[in-house]
């Protein structure tokens, strides 16, 4: 009876956690590896055979979390995927995007490989990959307990994170032993628009516990807790500065979960007459759309007391007259002619790939306009530099001033923070808690949150190493061939590819000093010369940006 950690160990992404008992093999999870994290592992490799897999078991859709799932179809897996049915249905959205933009990366990869300037990228799957991954989908909802065989059952419990997501319960046997371990999938943030709080559970053997945030708290000491009212209340104040201004508001949203929440708020404002004016709003993101409808077609079980008393009433709780939205490519392009101020959602919500970054293009230079970040900006993202303060930025190639208003919706965070997973992990009892494993943070976060257990809560805590095997039976770490490719052809090859990232801003950087001290000659030989220059690293900038969209793309 084992479990190793696969993915999701002292990492972020790709959460992936294989389980053996009684001669059955099984995984929680099964994630892609994403920005920094996929410099660390291989893209396509698992360390184990995907046909040898008997089921899977999904905490819920993110690509952090189901990513790999059609990847492991196509190198074999045939056996179940058990969700809730509000996880199959997002998995679908997400999986069938995640194929698209994977394409969109092997058709730019296989132009740079043939004009010489990289290593040919290839798609992991394709949408038949998906497609077939979605037959193997296998529905059951909270609080049932669902036997696998006679040694393996499970049973779902809402982890208050996303629609659908759960916290699993699994129950082993072996050898005439019975363990229990628990895993929390991503663990919700207390109080967020439209879905539950986390559920508690009080016994387990063993705990594997997410830690984003460890070793973070979304507020400061004493602050106040925001009501969704007092959030939407928000909301309508940074609209209606920034319409006096005669300016947009550019919202970077998460398609799934994040786009929903703000449509909930301005639903309310509009419900509770907030401003005393329509509040033109577009939603510019077909995988966006797609979601809503998700959201909006989903069984009450799902949501809060509040939500719950909307929908009673009759309300189409992510509608509303003003709200138009944008399919097409075509449609996309439009917004930016409308005449009058008005409010774009789009994604990605870092801001590193997707329609936002028009928009962006567009206002970030506007004094009149607003930016509102409404969720984490990952490292190295276009998202944090601009939250970060950065005067300029670069948006296809083009330097663009940051003059817009910059705005940030705090405490909507997915996640529970410090406070919130200790809560999750003090409901369980003591006496029989045995071990609690550390995952799905980065090192620094996930280190300090596991020794920050074992002082506050007096438990046995840890954060594995990928690769890293635990006997649950005897109580005890073994030994394990897996290894992090850190000195792996692939690794060199990265390391390679970042001194050339080096070398390729070095020329950038001449060639916007040349520019600078050029631009005023009106020699006509000189201006040649410098056009000559440009078209010879025009190329570079769509490198570069390219290469950090595919590091950090956030969908």
């Amino acid at each position: 009876m084992n479990i190793t950690f696969c993915g999701g160990a002292r990492t972020v992404t790709g959460s992936c956690y294989l389980v053996e008992c009684s001669g059955y093999r099984f995984l929680i999870d099964c994630g892609m590896f994403q920005g920094s994290d996929e410099n660390l592992y291989e893209r396509g490799a698992f360390p184990f055979e995907p046909s040898r897999i008997d089921f899977v078991i999904l905490t819920h859709a993110h690509i952090d979390h189901s990513g790999r799932l059609p990847l492991l179809v196509k190198r074999g897996f045939k056996g179940k995927i058990y969700s809730t049915d509000a996880t199959k249905k997002l998995s679908l959205i997400m999986l069938l995007d995640s194929a698209h933009i994977q394409k969109m990366e092997a058709e730019w990869g296989y132009k740079k490989h043939k004009r010489g300037s990289g290593k040919e990228y290839n798609a992991l799957y394709d949408i038949i990959d998906v497609e077939n991954t979605m037959k193997l989908f296998s529905s059951f909802e909270y609080n049932k307990m669902k036997a696998v065989n006679d040694n393996i059952s499970f049973r779902f419990q809402d982890a208050g994170h996303l629609l659908g997501s759960c916290h699993v319960e699994v129950f082993l046997k072996e050898d005439s032993k019975e363990k229990k371990i628990v895993f929390s999938g991503d663990i919700g943030n207390t109080n967020q628009p439209l879905i539950k709080n986390p559920t508690f559970i009080r016994d387990a053997d063993f705990v594997v516990t997410e830690s984003t945030y460890g070793d973070k708290l979304h507020q400061e000491e004493g602050s106040k807790i925001l009501s969704t009212i007092e959030r939407a209340e928000n909301l309508a104040a940074v609209i209606d500065e920034t319409f006096k201004r005669k300016g947009n508001l550019i919202i970077p949203a998460f398609a799934v979960g994040r786009t929903q929440e703000i449509l909930y708020f301005l639903h309310l404002i509009h419900i509770k007459r907030m401003l005393d004016y329509q509040v033109p709003v577009f939603l510019d993101s077909p995988m966006g759309i797609k979601a809503s409808d998700v959201f909006a077609s989903s069984i009450a079980q799902y949501f809060d007391n509040e939500a719950k008393a909307a929908l009673q009433r009759g309300e189409n709780i992510l509608q509303f007259p003003s709200l138009l939205v944008s399919e097409s490519v075509d449609d996309s392009k439009k917004i930016n002619s409308f005449p009058d101020p008005c409010v774009i959602i789009s994604s990605s919500g870092m801001c590193n790939a997707g329609r936002i970054k028009h928009h962006l293009k567009y206002n970030l230079w506007r004094e009149n306009s607003s930016i509102l970040f409404t969720g984490y900006q990952a490292t190295g993202t276009l998202g944090r530099m601009i939250i970060d303060g950065a005067h300029s930025v670069r948006i296809f190639g083009e330097p663009i001033d940051v003059k817009a208003h910059i705005y940030s919706m705090k405490n909507l965070s997915g996640h529970a923070d410090q406070s919130g997973i200790i809560k999750w992990i003090s409901a369980f009892d003591k006496a029989r808690l045995k071990q609690v494993f550390v995952v799905h943070g980065e090192e620094r976060s996930a280190n300090f949150f596991s020794g920050f257990i074992t002082k506050n809560l007096e438990l046995n805590a840890y954060a594995p190493k990928f690769g890293e095997k635990f006997n649950l039976l005897a109580g005890d770490y073994i030994s394990t061939e897996y290894k992090p490719i850190e000195d792996s052809q692939e690794k060199i090859r990265l390391d390679n590819s970042v001194a050339t990232l080096k070398e390729q801003e070095k020329l950038l950087n001449e060639l916007i000093a040349k520019i600078e001290k050029l631009s005023s000659l009106q020699d006509e030989h000189e201006k040649k010369k410098i056009n000559k220059f440009i078209n010879k690293v025009s190329y570079i900038s769509a490198d570069i940006e390219e290469l950090y969209n595919k590091w950090y793309s956030s969908f």
